[in-house]
């Protein structure tokens, strides 16, 4: 690993406005630190290693091409590695009595104040072997594990971009081209269907009641008939009465 008049790094995260934010958020934590170059997925930071020499790599683990993990494995030993997930526990629980760190996004300033003095105290010291640390978290993301659910939605409020934790969510709900984000307070907007989030959010959370939307489970206040008799699901917080299909009509088959 070179040695810099300044600690340096590197950011690798397929979307921009991620790497954007960390990095703004790791110069207020490290001023010092200087970020030399950004990767939009794995192959490109194992390259920008070689030729930067950093001493620190922050790594999404899930990325294009090759992923965190797999990145990590080719550059074990040439710098300090950061985990970056948007993953919860599940994950997390792998990098516990592992030699790195990681941050959740989005970034917790103070979390990340406390990742980076950690990496002051590691910088004298030559990088560690991973080979122990990265088999103990693909056993935890093996397929057959428990599954890492989405805990923050990246969505369009206006002109603006906001971070939404799945906790303050009521419902999704799709049309055409985008799905919407309803929380007590706002709406915002995705490009992610329905089918995708399915899969991505904990079905004990959220159950679909319609092809085309998503509820939180404690968020419903009441389910109710129509004059057709068709189920309509009530949320708290807000007035939108949502409709339940009959393929999904047995979540609420004592109605």
């Amino acid at each position: 690993m070179n040695r810099h008049a300044s600690p340096t790094a590197i950011i690798a995260d397929d979307e921009r406005l991620m790497r954007e934010q960390l990095k703004r958020r790791l110069a207020e934590a490290w001023p010092e630190l200087e970020i030399v170059a950004e990767a939009a997925n794995g192959t490109e930071a194992v390259a920008l290693v070689g030729a930067h020499r950093p001493d620190i790599a922050f790594l999404d683990i899930r990325m294009p091409e090759t992923t965190g993990l797999e990145a990590a494995r080719l550059l074990s030993g040439q710098c300090h590695i950061v985990f970056v997930t948007a993953y919860d526990q599940h994950a997390i629980e792998a990098f516990e009595r592992g030699a790195t760190d990681y941050v959740l996004k989005p970034a917790d300033p103070e979390r990340l104040k406390l990742t980076c003095e950690r990496l002051k105290d590691k910088l004298g010291a030559t990088p560690g072997d991973m080979e122990q640390l990265l088999a103990r978290i693909a056993r935890q993301m093996a397929p057959g594990a428990r599954p890492d659910y989405l805990r923050w939605i990246q969505a369009s409020v206006g002109s603006s971009l906001r971070m939404i934790a799945t906790r303050d969510i009521l419902f999704f709900r799709s049309d055409d081209k985008y799905t919407r984000v309803q929380t007590a307070e706002f709406e915002a907007l995705i490009r992610k269907p329905i089918k995708e989030l399915a899969d991505e959010l904990d079905p004990d959370e959220f159950w679909q009641i319609h092809r085309s939307t998503l509820v939180r489970v404690d968020a419903i206040a009441q389910i109710q008939r129509d004059e057709r008799g068709q189920q309509i699901v009530q949320v708290k917080g807000n007035p939108e009465k949502l409709e339940v299909s009959r393929a999904y009509s047995q979540r609420f088959k004592h109605m």
